[in-house]
């Protein structure tokens, strides 16, 4: 029989309530897509989705810039990358008030153009700035905050893991992709900058002021990052000058970051950045099988009609159903890593998005800076955990810097819903 959208609707909420009973994501989407399936159109089609699903999330070429990417990431952040990054900004700015906490955020939106992931720029950074900060007198909780926001934009600065999984999952131009979360990065970059601003100005102490270095030791830390500059030229700048495609240059740039690490690398570090960077791949590989077993289940039930029907029907603008997906997306954030988010809802939500006459690149963008929101958002954000266990802290004293952050990323979406421009601008001019 073929099934309805209520049916769509049903599989969703199992899918969330395997989630709550801490079930795996991965395990949670792919039971449930398999017994919706056989239940549905019966076992050998079942069984040949489940086949056919792990060859699609494994096979295609295109799919191969995701393992590259991610071994970039961890090649880069293993070769002491970000410790020349912060070195340079707190050389720059460490004299001002709250100077170390803004040395993090731009150390991180630096070393998230040549990572890609949030939780690797958030454990990088943290091991290098939180003890620096501490040592400087700043407030645990502001130095922890600054860390957890600053991660995120490691996902939004190019290369990026999410805006390669949305453009593999819509067809998408990953290239786009990354020129579109360029302007946006650096927006956020610099209300993150303003939240520091602002939680030093409300409670001065927290970030002290700390010696001015001269000229001569700027210059010292400026010049040791040029395996950085070199590093993201490569990638970033040999993408946008056509001189090879995103999955090209994520190989040209796991080459750079592989002879950069060479130069410090231990073999420990070898092997552990293998084995770090197989878990990963691994982890995104079983997602995207799972994720495609229940995409063909949801996707067969025509609940992504049935949902621009009834948006139709009800009447409702189309900006009140984008302010409906982000609150949706928030709320969903509160109960997975967001990986599994975006691979969890992209197939209908942009069916649905694109619908209604949205910019799918717009959208992409929209769509990884609320998931940002979700990687710093109590109680699930996995940034908290992560810069958590970095620093040694306790949860209530991670959280109780972040709100200024948080406030920040609402502007930064506000104004990607007045200025759509901040994302579709570059990408059009280049392409």
């Amino acid at each position: 029989m073929t099934p309805g959208p209520l049916a769509g609707v049903v599989a969703f909420a199992a899918v969330l309530l395997l989630i709550v009973l801490q079930v795996p994501v991965a395990v949670a989407m792919g039971v449930v897509g398999v017994v919706a399936i056989t239940l549905t159109a019966g076992w050998s089609s079942a069984g040949f989705m489940l086949g056919r699903s792990a060859f699609d999330a494994a096979f295609p070429y295109a799919f191969s810039v995701v393992p590259l990417f991610v071994a970039m990431g961890v090649l880069a952040a293993r070769a002491g990358l970000g410790r020349s990054l912060y070195g340079l900004l707190a050389a720059t700015l460490g004299h001002r008030r709250g100077g170390l906490a803004h040395a993090t955020i731009g150390a991180c939106a630096a070393f998230g153009a040549i990572c890609g992931s949030s939780i690797a720029t958030a454990a990088t950074m943290g091991r290098i700035a939180l003890p620096e900060m501490k040592a400087r007198g700043y407030a645990d909780s502001l130095a922890a905050a600054s860390v957890v926001a600053g991660g995120t934009l490691g996902v939004m600065i190019p290369p990026s893991i999410f805006f390669a999984l949305y453009g593999l999952m819509t067809g998408q131009s990953i290239g786009q992709l990354f020129l579109a979360g360029v302007l946006p990065g650096l927006l956020g970059t610099g209300l993150y900058m303003g939240a520091v601003a602002y939680s030093v100005w409300r409670s001065p102490q927290a970030g002290p002021a700390g010696p001015r270095r001269d000229a001569r030791q700027r210059w010292t830390a400026l010049l040791q990052v040029w395996p950085v500059a070199l590093l993201f030229g490569l990638v970033i700048g040999g993408m946008t000058l056509g001189w090879f495609s995103p999955t090209e240059a994520a190989a040209v740039g796991v080459a750079g970051a592989m002879v950069l690490g060479a130069r410090t690398m231990s073999l420990a570090d070898w092997q552990a950045a293998l084995v770090e960077i197989a878990l990963t791949t691994g982890m995104i590989f079983t997602l995207l099988i799972g994720a495609n077993v229940f995409n063909y289940f949801i996707e067969s039930t025509r609940l992504t009609d049935g949902l621009i029907a009834w948006v139709a029907a009800l009447g409702a603008g189309r900006w009140t159903v984008i302010a409906l997906l982000m609150l949706f997306y928030i709320v969903l954030g509160a109960l997975m890593d967001e990986i599994s988010m975006i691979l969890l809802t992209v197939a209908p939500a942009y069916a649905l998005v694109t619908g209604l006459g949205f910019d799918p690149i717009w959208f992409g963008v929209v769509l990884v800076t609320v998931c940002e929101i979700g990687m710093i958002v109590p109680p699930v954000g996995m940034n908290l955990f992560v810069v958590q266990r970095v620093g040694a802290l306790n949860m209530g004293t991670v959280v109780a810097g972040i709100a200024p952050f948080v406030a920040a990323d609402a502007v930064r979406l506000l104004l990607l819903c007045l200025l759509p421009g901040l994302a579709t601008w570059l990408p059009a001019a280049l392409f």
